[in-house]
């Protein structure tokens, strides 16, 4: 197998480059300095309780562990003062590339020479091919220097994103068992995060002393929790696309006569297109969550964007900016099937020349409807995680040419009398994925949030094998209901936002992700309000206190508990809540 000889190396860099890498990222108090406090908290748990069963049967070595805190030292706690052995860490990259991977690695190789300048860390180089094939390169501070706060993820560069069968995690094994790792840093999205899952699992059962870590790098902002809020990358990316998205917009309107469909990245869910919406302000926006909830076929989707179409017309506007979320084409009920059908002729290796021959008689029917480069695309082989190629989905060209033959239709028949419908089309992602990170995900990266999540997303549908499941865009939450209330004022009215280039000093240089601002949620300050609560109650209901305290204090208990017993059962659709 053969590796880039570039990789793991240092570079030239520009002027940008090299102002940029003098940035030093914040961190958070509980993180600076050598002396760390670590309190351990509640044993984590699914989110729908029902399934803790299955995942702890599948997780029986590291479901349920204790919730980590890290917590401001305290100089005289000696526990946080200790001194800390050496320690030897692999770190690779598994996932797509995503602004700010390289600030992992330097947050991480900067932590473990603070506690003790003698640990080493290794980088695999290659990705997981190089993790199987044992290819590292020991990272120092004068190769890393090269790569500090830079975008794309050729430090040490990737290959497949997948950790999952039998001679790959052997391999894996093997390897971290011949360079004595104490720790394995994965770091990628879902796919990689649900690998790291499994593998800690193995390393425990066979007892292998490296600990895996999870760290949720990816530009789709789909692996989303309690305690995850983002992940690295998203702002960055955003950031890039609404810039490109506004100077789309400000063409449409100069030249008035254009309907640009623009695609952007975010796979299955779409927090990208959210997030770039409430950036750009185009005049549609259409998300595979809320096609999916409404079950709106192919054709109701297009009716949709041909009566925005009109009714822009009628105010004698002839230009627009529809963006649109790369995961849209499967949330589309038939397009769905057809795809499950394709990707299961696929699984038992029918050549795709002998594919549309093997179909079902609708999904052939639907099938022969699209236009040829659909079914092009559509026949493409697999993603490594088993899955629809949909960045190679136009499916802004798809509907563009839906739109365009209903339009000439209500034409003909009389129902449109302006001017024609000329569309132009664009698929915003690759232009994202390598750029400077912002200073927000240079932060985010370099403070390495890790999180080894066994549980289901809200909403995800159980299937044999635990994995985690990208989170979908909440359409009961409040960054979705800012979108919707401002849908009519974006469809009619050109008020198109231009935030610009990423700044990364000045006014405008920390400024966080809409939908993060919007949302605003700190889980875990929550729990620390509810555990305070109940030290309060604690400290009143004591051996010695009134009995009518004490029957007030077991009534409204009482009282609580079948509230949320209730809660549970209602969000999880089951008369199967906690136990009393």
């Amino acid at each position: 197998m053969s590796m880039n000889a570039d990789l793991g190396k240092p570079r030239e860099l520009t002027g940008l480059q090299q102002r940029r890498a003098l940035y030093q990222p914040e961190l958070p108090p509980c993180l600076q300095g050598n002396a760390i406090r670590v309190e351990f908290g509640d044993s984590t748990t699914t989110i729908d309780p029902t399934c803790a069963d299955m995942v702890a049967q599948e997780f029986p070595h590291t479901f349920g562990q204790p919730l980590v805190h890290f917590l401001k030292s305290n100089t005289t706690d000696s526990k946080a003062t200790d001194e800390h052995p050496p320690i030897r860490v692999g770190v690779v990259f598994s996932g797509r590339q995503s602004p700010g991977g390289h600030n992992v690695i330097w947050g991480l190789y900067d932590a473990m020479k603070t506690q003790n300048p003698q640990s080493v860390l290794l980088g695999f180089i290659g990705g997981t091919e190089g993790l199987f094939a044992n290819q590292t390169s020991e990272i120092t501070d004068d190769v890393l220097s090269a790569y500090k706060n830079q975008g794309g993820f050729d430090f040490l560069g990737r290959t497949v994103d997948q950790i999952h069968t039998t001679e790959q995690v052997n391999a894996a094994m093997s390897t971290c068992c011949d360079l004595g790792l104490d720790g394995l840093v994965i770091i990628g999205g879902v796919t990689s995060n649900s690998d790291a899952a499994q593998l800690a699992e193995t390393f425990a059962n066979q007892n292998c002393k490296t600990k895996v870590v999870g760290v949720p790098v990816s530009l789709n902002g789909d692996l989303k929790n309690q305690f995850v809020e983002s992940t690295v990358g998203f702002d960055t990316v955003c950031k890039v696309n609404s810039q490109l998205i506004s100077n789309v917009c400000l063409d449409a309107i100069s030249a008035g006569k254009y309907y640009h469909f623009v695609r952007v990245m975010g796979w299955k869910a779409s927090h990208v297109a959210l997030e770039c919406a409430l950036q750009s302000q185009p005049n549609m926006v259409i998300l595979g969550e809320e096609v999916a909830f409404s079950k709106l076929t192919l054709m109701e989707v297009v009716s949709k964007i041909c009566d925005g179409v009109q009714a822009r017309a009628a105010q004698e506007k002839y230009h627009g900016v529809l963006l649109i979320s790369e995961g849209l084409i499967e949330s589309i009920p038939e397009m769905y099937a057809l795809i499950q059908e394709i990707n299961i002729l696929h699984s038992n290796k029918v050549p795709e020349n002998k594919i549309p021959s093997q179909l079902s008689p609708w999904a052939t029917a639907l099938y022969k409807y699209l236009p040829p480069f659909m079914r092009r695309e559509l026949l493409l082989h697999q993603d490594s995680d088993n899955s629809a190629q949909l960045s190679q989905i136009d499916t802004e060209q798809l509907l563009a040419h839906l739109v365009e033959a209903e339009m000439n239709k209500r034409t003909k028949e009389g129902g449109y009398s302006g001017r024609k419908f000329n569309s132009v089309c664009h698929f915003f992602g690759y232009q994202a994925r390598g750029s400077l990170p912002s200073n927000f995900d240079c932060d985010y990266a370099y403070a390495m949030m890790s999180v080894k999540r066994h549980s289901r997303s809200p909403g995800a549908v159980p299937t044999g094998k635990p994995v985690i499941h990208p989170s979908p865009v909440d359409l009961q939450g409040k960054a979705y209901a800012v979108l919707r209330e401002k849908a009519s004022s974006f469809l009619l009215d050109d008020f198109y936002r231009t935030p610009g280039g990423i700044q990364f000093d000045g006014s405008g240089a920390d400024v966080r992700p809409i939908t993060l601002t919007v949302e605003d949620q700190d889980y875990l300050g929550d729990i620390e309000i509810l555990q305070d609560y109940l030290e309060k109650v604690r400290s009143i209901v004591k051996p010695g206190c009134s009995r009518e305290i004490l029957k007030a204090a077991i009534s409204s208990m009482s009282s609580v508990k079948d509230v949320l017993k209730s809660l549970v059962n209602w969000q999880h659709g089951t008369n199967h809540g906690v136990q009393s």
